[in-house]
């Protein structure tokens, strides 16, 4: 069993930002529309804009303003698909028999983002970035538990997946829309998570936003189903 506190969270999706937006999905999900809409990065420097992949700038833009209140902090950042878009990017540019970018290449790579991330806030906090299947948000979770049991004061925690291309939708299913979710992690027992056995119904949205519906509207208790793992996920009252 897990416990921890979220101080804080935002989310980003296309034509979903503000925490009224949020709240207004939660009373009646729908997938929005993905017009290639950027987030705002407009706190960085347009050079290093440039750099950012839209996966980036998706975690950026919710992270940053809970880091710049919070202090460097140790950050947790899970995808399961990660800079898909680049990689094709990079294979089609190798059928080609084309010459490869190496700064393309190296921010393919699936710790590229907190890479990134640490060189532009000049935070040398301990981060990790995962690769987890389903359940990747609450693998994330307990890496950053495991922080927090550590000493530290507190943690981020992204989560973030873009929209595959075209060539890839025949085999990736779990990403109905790009979309980012950050966590401010503290010590203390307002959430407690769980791992259970047991096969259940995938949930109807990535979990990371069943999470965000949850927090809207103030659920005192959801379950994620993935394969065997039945995660339990219940807020403690005081």
């Amino acid at each position: 069993m897990t416990q921890f506190r979220i101080e804080q969270w935002r989310a980003w999706a296309p034509g979903l930002d503000s925490a009224a937006d949020w709240y207004a999905w939660q009373q009646a999900p729908f997938a929005p529309q993905d017009g290639g809409e950027q987030p705002d990065v407009g706190f960085l420097p347009a050079l290093q804009r440039r750099r950012l992949s839209r996966l980036a700038r998706m975690a950026f833009h919710v992270a940053w303003p809970l880091a710049d209140a919070a202090g460097p902090l140790p950050l947790v950042f899970a995808s399961r698909h990660g800079e898909t878009p680049r990689t094709l990017a990079i294979l089609s540019d190798l059928a080609h028999d084309e010459p490869l970018s190496p700064t393309q290449f190296s921010l393919s790579v699936h710790n590229a983002i907190i890479g990134l991330w640490s060189i532009q806030r000049g935070d040398t906090s301990e981060m990790t970035a995962l690769a987890a299947e389903g359940d990747g948000l609450e693998q994330a979770l307990l890496e950053a538990a495991t922080l927090l049991g550590e000493g530290a004061p507190g943690v981020l925690l992204i989560v973030a997946e873009e929209a595959p291309p075209e060539l890839y939708t025949p085999f990736i299913d779990d990403v109905p829309f790009p979309y980012a979710v950050a966590l401010l992690l503290r010590p203390g027992a307002q959430w407690q998570l769980q791992l259970g056995e047991g096969q259940g119904p995938r949930s109807t949205w990535p979990h990371a936003l069943e999470l965000v519906r949850a927090l809207c509207g103030d659920a005192d208790s959801l379950q994620h189903h993935w394969k065997r793992r039945q995660w339990n996920w219940s807020r403690i009252k005081a």
